[in-house]
């Protein structure tokens, strides 16, 4: 099967994050925000069909949002993507939401930008696709600035891929946006969920996203004050926090996974001495190292132990080395096997640094022993 053009951008072990496009863009769109997502994120952007590198044969007059959906889960199952995160802008948009209507079960979270759950109705569509039919694509692309845009902004690249789009794929697409209507599946949907308005955007104005957000439970509503259509092109910063907080690892999970490992009475003690001062740091070691790394399944946290051990063994940092000789007892690793790392660190950190290290971890053990 022919799949959609896409690039694939980021660790493949992260978790993985969908982008989608608007009609007449190509994965472009995403050039200023996707190399961001992808620092914590498996990020998968792709094309509709006829535009960018994707086959126009992919769809045909008459088609509907679901196919394209299907066109995007088909590309998800080829890169072994089974769930995943969801960002689109308009068409892109009205993917996300068909796919939390009819495929929750692949969806960890959505966001839908600058987007609809219906457009206005089937005419205006019909009409754009007989146009396109008839007779290309250069007069819409020669007024594609005062509808993706606020006035005197432009990306040539984008505007360049309105016009290379191939026509009947285009009017194909324009199909989809007039038979789409989810309205009355809005409450269906469950997936954690996110609307980004563009403030001046006169193709799916705030209120259409203001709809979706009341009708979807528990949905988060971000209007952006300047942008228009196209609001990942136009306004890449405030697109970029918006997403980074909906999509990235919070606190809770991250502060969770550090009282699994380091137990419930060392990060109480290490909060109750929390000032103002240090607060912050506290919340980037739970996010971060906590919510994100600890978090990641490529290792187990059996492997991850040993390799903290190590590390500390190898800078001399022997208190928080006791801390993590009790964090790899809870995950899992014998006193063997702890003495075989520490064996292992006298080759590589040095017999000094070992010596040290083993005294640290034979009182720990015994303590832990005496307890009980």
């Amino acid at each position: 099967m022919t799949l959609l053009n896409h690039r694939a951008e980021g660790s493949p072990s992260a978790p993985p994050l969908l982008l989608g496009p608007s009609l007449g863009t190509s994965y472009a769109l995403w050039d200023k925000v996707a190399p961001e997502l992808s620092v914590t994120h498996r990020v998968v952007r792709w094309d509709l069909p006829g535009h960018g590198g994707s086959a126009a044969g992919l769809v045909r007059a008459g088609a509907t949002v679901g196919d394209l959906a299907g066109l995007v889960l088909a590309l998800a199952d080829s890169l072994d993507i089974e769930r995943f995160a969801y960002a689109g802008v308009s068409l892109g948009g009205a993917v996300g939401l068909h796919l939390a209507v009819h495929h929750p079960q692949r969806l960890s979270s959505l966001a839908v930008i600058c987007s609809s759950a219906h457009f206005n109705g089937a005419h205006p569509w019909e009409e754009r696709a007989a146009l396109v039919r008839r007779e290309g694509l250069a007069e819409l692309a020669e007024n594609a600035d005062a509808r993706w845009f606020t006035s005197g902004f432009t990306v040539p690249e984008l505007v360049q891929d309105h016009r290379d789009a191939d026509p009947d794929a285009y009017a194909a697409c324009c199909d989809a946006l007039a038979a789409f209507d989810l309205r009355d599946r809005l409450p269906d949907i469950r997936v954690p969920c996110l609307l980004v308005a563009g403030r001046d955007d006169p193709a799916t104005p705030p209120a259409h996203l203001r709809e979706i957000a009341d009708a979807v439970p528990g949905a988060a509503l971000v209007e952006i004050p300047g942008a228009s259509h196209l609001a990942p092109a136009q306004c890449p910063e405030a697109v970029l926090t918006a997403l980074r907080a909906h999509f990235g690892a919070p606190a809770g999970r991250g502060m969770q996974v550090r009282r699994e490992v380091l137990g419930d009475t060392h990060v109480d003690r290490a909060q109750g001495r929390q000032t103002p001062f240090t607060a912050r740091f506290q919340d980037f070691i739970s996010r971060y190292a906590w919510g994100e790394i600890w978090t990641d399944p490529t290792l187990s946290r059996r492997e991850r132990s040993m390799i903290t051990l190590t590390a500390l063994v190898a800078h001399g940092h022997y208190e928080e080395l006791a801390m993590h000789v009790r964090a790899a007892r809870r995950n899992g690793l014998t006193r063997e096997e702890i003495g075989a790392v520490l064996l292992q660190t006298a080759v590589y950190c040095g017999v000094p640094a070992a010596n040290s290290a083993f005294a640290t971890a034979q009182r720990v053990i015994a303590e832990e022993d005496d307890a009980s």
